[in-house]
């Protein structure tokens, strides 16, 4: 199957949890809104399923993903849909349940992190609210990040004791996104996370077994992973990360 992943074509944002999950399996994959126009993909291809009333389960906003005539939204139900299909979840109700309970938490974790940027709203610039922006990220360094980084530090080990997975004795769709949860976090907080990266070990090991992967490693030095920027989830600003 061809899948077609509609997401903002100049970010990571939350389309690159699904993309990192197509890359490692090598699907067969549209980056919709970031293909030409003319060719009837780009931005109005995506603009139009968004607004197209005649759409029977429509999104809310991206991303979103396109299956045959299934229409997928929202980065957890989409991983969901995928991991048994990538072979990236194990096959079992109970394992399948797991991972998208850890997902569920990572989205969460995802949503504070645009909040240190953004706290008031998302329709002001960040220099709108730059003071609340300060409080709100002396909060989630001090607080939220050792709180969500210790829950996944210290996750049931896995048969596979030699290996830092989350679930399961292979490589899933959660260890993905937890390797994008690292990076972008070392991206936005990288004074806050070198102090406190050492009481993670399990995490970072997972960190550089998913970089190391071959399908993986090609992604990052490729055109097609885009690099963090101050428009996305993820950003550094020097006063944040203090």
């Amino acid at each position: 199957m061809r899948y077609e992943l509609y997401y903002w074509p100049d970010i990571q944002g939350r389309g690159e949890f699904i993309r990192l999950a197509l890359e490692q399996a090598g699907a067969n994959y549209l980056d919709v809104a970031r293909l030409p126009a003319q060719d009837g993909m780009g931005m109005p291809a995506m603009m139009d399923l968004l607004q197209n009333s005649a759409v029977p389960a429509p999104p809310f906003a991206p991303p979103f993903l396109k299956a045959g005539k299934l229409l997928i939204a929202q980065t957890a139900n989409i991983l969901f849909f995928l991991g048994p299909r990538l072979n990236l979840v194990p096959e079992d109700d109970a394992s399948r349940l797991w991972a998208n309970q850890l997902q569920l938490t990572i989205a969460d974790l995802v949503t504070e992190v645009h909040d240190t940027h953004h706290p008031i709203a998302g329709s002001l610039y960040y220099k709108d609210q730059k003071a609340e922006a300060m409080r709100r990220a002396r909060f989630f360094i001090a607080e939220r990040i050792p709180k969500f980084l210790n829950y996944f530090e210290h996750l049931p080990v896995p048969k596979a004791k030699d290996a830092p997975y989350l679930i399961g004795d292979a490589l899933s769709y959660v260890d993905l996104s937890m390797f994008q949860i690292i990076a972008g976090l070392r991206y936005a907080f990288p004074q806050a996370m070198r102090h406190q990266e050492p009481e993670y070990p399990r995490l970072l090991a997972l960190h550089a077994l998913v970089a190391s992967d071959p399908r993986i490693a090609t992604y990052l030095v490729s055109p097609r992973r885009l690099p963090f920027n101050k428009k996305g989830i993820f950003r550094h600003y020097a006063e944040l990360d203090a």
